[in-house]
């Protein structure tokens, strides 16, 4: 799976223009969670068709760059995401990522990136969900 990340100075309507750019182009948002950070606009997003979104976010002027990110089932109860983190810590990964991205029943989803990547992927092989 690959991520888009976009930082940029934070403004009101800032998600609303990235979602209009890719609309405008007929691409299907998956995911995107938005944050600010000291002024600066954060937004992450998964999409249908990655290449598209990519070419008409740049050409609409937006800096967006990506990084591969796996998908990972975890169960749904206190501590479980905080012992998954803990092998990376304990082999030294190191993680740029780990975003929930749904909950269902007992179980969540979880998208992860790390480096180096096919070492993560490894190390969490029971608990992977995609390549």
């Amino acid at each position: 799976m690959k991520q888009i990340t976009i930082v940029t100075k934070n403004r009101d309507g800032l998600t609303a223009d990235i979602a209009a750019v890719l609309g405008d182009s007929n691409i299907n948002i998956e995911s995107l969670d938005a944050e600010e950070v000291e002024g600066m606009g954060v937004v992450t997003l998964t999409v249908d068709h990655y290449n598209g979104a990519l070419h008409a976010l740049r050409d609409s002027g937006w800096h967006a760059v990506t990084e591969d990110a796996f998908i990972m089932r975890v169960r749904d109860e206190p501590g479980a995401l905080a012992r998954v983190a803990k092998r990376f810590k304990d082999a030294s990964i190191h993680v740029r990522s780990i975003r929930i991205i749904q909950h269902e029943g007992q179980w969540g989803m979880v998208a992860v990136s790390a480096e180096p990547v096919e070492e993560a992927r490894a190390l969490v092989k029971d608990k992977l969900l995609s390549d």
